[in-house]
């Protein structure tokens, strides 16, 4: 079934879904925001509206340019939205909300700490007694295949195993909602098929939410129970996706070889519209 809430076209339950305002993890109701550039105004973002529900993965893909990273930024509260609002668990909160871990496409480790030291280090600026927050970081390592790379400097490490640490990193502070900006853009396929199943069931098995801000229409609907397209700037939702593969969520391959998930890729592409130059 298709719909249509706030001008958007929604594909399946979603509009009912669309339309609830309950107390779940992120609610964006018609946040708007814009750039002043040489004295004139440059809208990015004009009027956008989508939920982040409990134990749910959300990819968001929309053309290059369109906006993407500063709806995640403001989302965190790194940027202040011109209008609209941006509700966690049913409250607005100004500034940067609680219990969120942000992993951006950069991995940012810190060339000076070990693999362990950087997963450690949110636990150390929490204050985490330091035997509590090593036993954290080795489990975490471990839960990401890093077992035995604990003590290696991230330039001793491959793309792929600083992209772990840097997950690590992230969720050893058990975020109950993650917000993934691009985080496997510069991965071979190889490593971005074991990383993105690792993160799955993670987030999946830990009862977690995730946001994932992503070019690559196949790993959002790969990973994602829904995906939401957006349009050129100013950027609202043009279409939402339930994704229903029919196999178990956490296998990428056994994903992208399920049925539907070609008709999917194909439908996504055409929404977004995209013109070869």
């Amino acid at each position: 079934m298709t719909g249509v809430v706030n001008g958007a076209r929604v594909a399946g339950d979603d509009v009912a879904g669309a339309k609830a305002v309950a107390a779940v993890p992120l609610v964006v109701q018609h946040v708007a925001k814009s750039y002043e550039v040489d004295g004139r105004v440059v809208p990015v973002i004009g009027d956008l509206s989508l939920t982040l529900d409990h134990s749910q993965i959300v990819s968001i893909v929309g053309p290059s340019g369109c906006g993407k990273t500063t709806l995640l930024n403001t989302l965190c509260g790194l940027l202040t939205p011109d209008r609209g609002r941006i509700s966690w668990y049913g409250r607005e909160i100004a500034g940067q909300p609680q219990n969120v871990g942000y992993m951006l496409q950069k991995d940012l480790l810190l060339p000076w700490r070990t693999a362990l030291g950087n997963v450690m280090l949110g636990l150390e600026i929490r204050g985490v007694a330091a035997s509590e927050a090593r036993d954290r970081g080795h489990a975490m390592l471990d839960q990401l295949g890093l077992h035995g790379f604990a003590a290696h400097y991230p330039s001793t490490l491959s793309g792929g195993m600083r992209q772990r640490v840097a997950l690590a990193r992230t969720l050893v502070n058990e975020p109950a909602v993650l917000l993934l900006d691009e985080p496997f853009a510069a991965l071979d396929f190889q490593n971005k098929l074991l990383i993105e199943s690792d993160t799955a069931k993670l987030v999946r098995e830990g009862g977690r939410s995730l946001l994932l801000i992503t070019h690559d229409i196949e790993e959002a609907v790969s990973l994602a129970d829904r995906v939401i397209v957006l349009s050129k700037r100013p950027t609202q939702v043009k279409a939402v996706y339930n994704i229903a593969l029919g196999i178990e969520r956490t296998d990428m391959m056994a994903a992208r070889d399920s049925r539907d998930f070609s008709k999917y890729v194909r439908q996504i592409w055409a929404d977004l519209d995209v013109v070869l130059q």
